[in-house]
């Protein structure tokens, strides 16, 4: 039992941090804060991640990898509820790693490793939003004219990275906090299928409008 204990305290570390740069923002949270949350030495902390990046890449490599996992799912959707829950369970995920999203150009910017990895997610989730329309378009839910499938895809992608950043510019007290994550979910869900409003058939479209009031309970803005 004693040797399962390095691994215990791993992932507890990961948890606190990721708990913490969620709460605070990542540039806000120093190893020592990290350290003192969870009742151990710096030294303890070092021993398991040496550096703050390390830290950092370890909950990346948790999030692409669930990540991933999710985008596979992008070709099964059939009709706009089956698209609907593809798109909220994507932002379920990025919202338990929100952290990556509010920091993400500063991130970048000091992390080579994040930087070629995020261009990977981008391209992933492009990859994944193409599977989706044609998806639709299979089952007769959309039809859209192939030279718009780039430009379309590239507009959800853009909505569903940086939806976050702008419900935090929207209300930077409240907008990253846990009771705010329900609604910030479903606005998100709502503006990156709103864009398929122009190609969907008339019966999903309705089906769309009526997802959106339902799930929202009129709040959704």
């Amino acid at each position: 039992m004693a040797k399962k204990a390095p691994r215990r305290t791993a992932e507890r570390i990961l948890e606190v941090t990721l708990d913490l740069f969620n709460r605070f923002g990542e540039p806000n949270v120093s190893t020592t804060l990290i350290s003192a949350e969870m009742g151990i030495s710096p030294g303890n902390l070092y021993y398991h991640y040496p550096a703050k990046d390390e830290l950092i890449n370890a909950l990346f490599d948790r999030y692409e990898s669930g990540l991933n996992g999710l985008l596979h799912a992008g070709g099964d959707a059939a009709d706009v509820e089956d698209a609907w829950f593809f798109m909220h369970s994507l932002f379920e995920l990025i919202w338990q790693h929100r952290f990556l999203y509010r920091d993400l150009n500063d991130l970048l910017s000091k992390n080579r490793r994040l930087e070629t990895h995020f261009q990977a997610v981008l391209k992933n989730k492009t990859r994944a939003v193409k599977a989706l329309l044609d998806g639709l378009g299979r089952s007769g839910a959309l039809s859209i004219d192939s030279r718009q499938v780039e430009t379309t895809a590239t507009c959800m992608v853009v909505v569903l990275t940086y939806w976050l950043s702008y419900e935090y510019v929207r209300d930077p007290r409240r907008a990253l906090e846990p009771d705010s994550a329900q609604l910030a979910m479903l606005r998100g869900a709502h503006h990156v299928l709103n864009l398929l409003l122009p190609y969907l058939e008339q019966g999903q479209r309705m089906h769309l409008l009526g997802l959106v009031g339902a799930y929202s309970g009129g709040d959704e803005g």
